[in-house]
């Protein structure tokens, strides 16, 4: 496939934030007093390619996520419908979830993380176009500054990886919509979607990312992201 065709772009939320030590779920902790929900939402909705978008929320915010996005595109002037659902037990059923009500001319689809709520909009546009330049799925990455070690059960050191060929993969994640429903079609257990379509045995490419697209995942995470977001006002 080649060609832009219609892009839907899938937020995830739906995650515990248990991590966090927050009493609400993650995608709903406050970061400068917006939910990091709201801050992804604005950088997706400002995405010009951007068709539709679909958020997965735990059931108990489902309403909260749907007035927070009412009011994101309210902000922007932005006529992308957004739809809301329930996510699912784990992080691929809430990906299989999303994929389901997403509309019919959808061909690429963008999977992304509400808790990476400061990714620019420019690695949306680098995914969308390696996709839609013929790529079967697509994933923004930066190279690796550390010295990674594999260890064994026992946690001893059994490999140093060369790490000029490692990337710190970020999202969002993209595809070709027929890729991402067959791999989820097989299985959808995977840390990430991009992990699924290898699973096929077709190629992922891997574009420039972000240092700005950390994920919020630890009480220091979010302070970064706050101090990010501060040097970008």
């Amino acid at each position: 496939m080649t060609g832009a065709g219609r892009v839907g772009v899938i937020v995830v939320a739906a995650g515990s934030g248990s991590r966090l030590g927050a009493s609400v779920p993650k995608a709903f902790v406050p970061l400068a007093g917006v939910p990091l929900l709201g801050h992804a939402l604005r950088g997706v909705l400002s995405c010009t390619t951007a068709s539709e978008v679909v958020v997965v929320a735990p059931a108990a915010h489902r309403g909260d996520a749907e007035v927070l996005a009412e009011g994101v595109c309210r902000e922007l002037g932005s006529s992308v419908p957004v739809t809301v659902v329930v996510g699912g037990a784990e992080r691929g059923d809430s990906v299989a979830a999303g994929l389901a009500v997403l509309g019919e001319a959808v061909e690429i689809v963008l999977v992304h993380d509400a808790a990476r709520c400061l990714t620019p909009v420019a690695v949306f546009d680098r995914v969308v176009a390696a996709v839609a330049g013929g790529s079967a799925a697509v994933v923004p990455g930066t190279a690796v500054v550390d010295t990674i070690k594999q260890v064994d059960a026992g946690g001893f050191v059994v490999g140093t990886p060369d790490r000029s060929a490692l990337r710190a993969v970020q999202t969002p994640q993209g595809f070709r919509r027929e890729v991402l429903e067959r791999a989820h079609a097989v299985s959808s257990d995977a840390t990430d979607d991009a992990g699924l379509v290898e699973r096929l045995g077709e190629r992922v490419l891997v574009v420039e990312g972000d240092p700005r697209a950390l994920k919020v995942t630890t009480p220091a995470d979010l302070e970064t992201a706050t101090r990010l977001l501060a040097e970008t006002l």
